[in-house]
Formats: C-alpha cells, sequence, structure tokens
C-alpha cells in the first residue's frame, strides 16, 4: 500500500491525500481544505473503491462556473498515481 499526496488546482480543498492499495482500491481517502461534510462524504463513498470505476465517477464533475471542483480533482489525483505505477 502506498500513500499519495496531490496539491488540488482551482478548487476550496488544498490536498488530497489517499493510500491506494496493491489491487488499486482506494483507502483512508481526505480532502485538506473545502467543504468538510461533503468530503468526508465523497471519502466514505470511495472507501475500498477501484481508482478506476472512482475515476469514470468523478471525472469532469464542475463546481458552479469553475471548470473543475474536488471530486473532479480526485479523478486526477487518481490517474495520476495509477499512470506512476
Amino acid at each position: 500500500m502506498r500513500t499519495i499526496s496531490y496539491r488540488t488546482h482551482g478548487t476550496c480543498s488544498r490536498e488530497i491525500v489517499f493510500d491506494l492499495d496493491d489491487g488499486g482500491c482506494i483507502h483512508n481517502l481526505a480532502f485538506r481544505g473545502g467543504c468538510s461534510g461533503n468530503l468526508q462524504g465523497i471519502g466514505r463513498l470511495c472507501e475500498g473503491m477501484k481508482a478506476e470505476d472512482a475515476i469514470e465517477r468523478t471525472k469532469g464533475i464542475r463546481c458552479g462556473f469553475r471548470p473543475t471542483s474536488c471530486p473532479d480533482q480526485l479523478s486526477k489525483a487518481l490517474e495520476e498515481a495509477l499512470s506512476s505505477d
């Protein structure tokens, strides 16, 4: 299992931290900054989920008029983590 830290861009949250196990599943997902309740919910919903499935579900989500969102930033963090394997 490895711990990933990703600095977000264009969102209220500043950082995403999570563990990725050898099977590509997400554990201990936490956002630093941002809307606490919503981001805790995302963390719990993604617990144990395959990274590819989380990317598919979160990629492209926008926050208001912003071109990205915390879930979209999560998809970017996961894609980066998977590409570095």
